[in-house]
Parts: C-alpha cells; sequence; structure tokens
C-alpha cells in the first residue's frame, strides 16, 4: 500500500476494480454503472439509508435484507447485487461511497474521459459549457466532463482545473497578484 493513500482509499480501490473486471467480462458494465449512479442518488440524499449502511453494529441479517429490497426496487444486475452482499458479509459496505465514486472513475476512464472542474464568475448557458468542452476535449484528444459551479467572488473570467494543471483567468486573481507585486516593491 502506498504510503500516501488511505486504508480505505486503497481497499474501495480494489473492490471497485473487481467490480469493474466482473462487470466487464459479463458485459454488463453499462447497466452496473447506471445502478451505481441510481444507488448514489439514493444513497447521497438518504440520510437513513446512509446511516444504516455506514454502521457497523448493524447486523449482516438486516444489513442483506436492505440490499436485497434495494436491489430489487433499484433493478440491480445479478453481479451488482452479489456484491453488495459480498460487500456485507465481509464487513465492508461502509465503504460504498467511496467504492462507488472509484468504480465511476474507472468507467469514465475507460471511454477516455477526463474529469475537469470550471467555476466561473457567472453562469454559463448549456450551449456555452457545450462549446468549452468541445473545443477543450479536441485540444486534449479527449472527452472533458465538466464539475461546474459559478462564484461570484470571481468578479470576471473563469477557472478550470485538470488534474494539477489549472488555467485562473479570473480578475480575483489578477487583482491578487498586482497587490503581491505592490507589497514587494
Amino acid at each position: 500500500m502506498s504510503a500516501n493513500k488511505s486504508f480505505s482509499t486503497e481497499t474501495s480501490e480494489r473492490y471497485s476494480r473487481a467490480l469493474f473486471e466482473v462487470s466487464k467480462e459479463s458485459s454488463e458494465l453499462d447497466k452496473v454503472e447506471d445502478n451505481i449512479k441510481n444507488f448514489q442518488i439514493l444513497f447521497n440524499s438518504s440520510p437513513e439509508i446512509k446511516n444504516f449502511l455506514k454502521n457497523p453494529t448493524q447486523s449482516l441479517n438486516k444489513q442483506q435484507e436492505v440490499i436485497n429490497l434495494l436491489s430489487d426496487k433499484l433493478e440491480f444486475s445479478k453481479n451488482l447485487k452479489n456484491f453488495f452482499l459480498l460487500l456485507i458479509e465481509k464487513r465492508r459496505i461502509f465503504f460504498v461511497q467511496k467504492i462507488s465514486e472509484s468504480f465511476l472513475k474507472l468507467c469514465s476512464k475507460k471511454r477516455g474521459e477526463i474529469k475537469a472542474s470550471l467555476i466561473s464568475s457567472k453562469e454559463l448557458s448549456k450551449s456555452e459549457l457545450d462549446e468549452i468542452s468541445k473545443d477543450l476535449s479536441v485540444s486534449m484528444g479527449s472527452i472533458l466532463k465538466f464539475d461546474y459551479k459559478v462564484d461570484k467572488e470571481l468578479i470576471g473570467g473563469l477557472k478550470l482545473q485538470l488534474g494539477s494543471f489549472m488555467i485562473d483567468t479570473s480578475i480575483k486573481s489578477k487583482l491578487k497578484k498586482y497587490e503581491q507585486a505592490m507589497l514587494e516593491s
């Protein structure tokens, strides 16, 4: 295990890779990805389910009942249902959020998508976002997917972050540079 990864991150990545490989081998990758997305929506919107699954004092039988019920209601693939039951059996179900996020990253990476963060000073229209995404995707040679936010404190401009690469054209940043230059002189 690498020194800068926590046990939970390392474990989550291993489980998500296992689910990814099993789903790919059984040609269910798209279905499992959709199932995971639906599960995440439910998990993040329901504090009761989140607390229940993350609570290590819950009995295995109760957790299995809940997963069986959820898998029927959300129409999970057989592989995903069995995977969740395995997580319960191995007492790893409290990692389910990290495992889900890691699995979705693997699916995105397989499609050649790159995650990026875009922050603008004003609300951008859908067509403006699509155009920025298309232009950057062409120049990067990969499909770009944005996490988009609006931050009025930027005054003007935008910030784009791709991994460790950052482009900051915000007026706030420029003003900070001028302030720093004035303080240094």
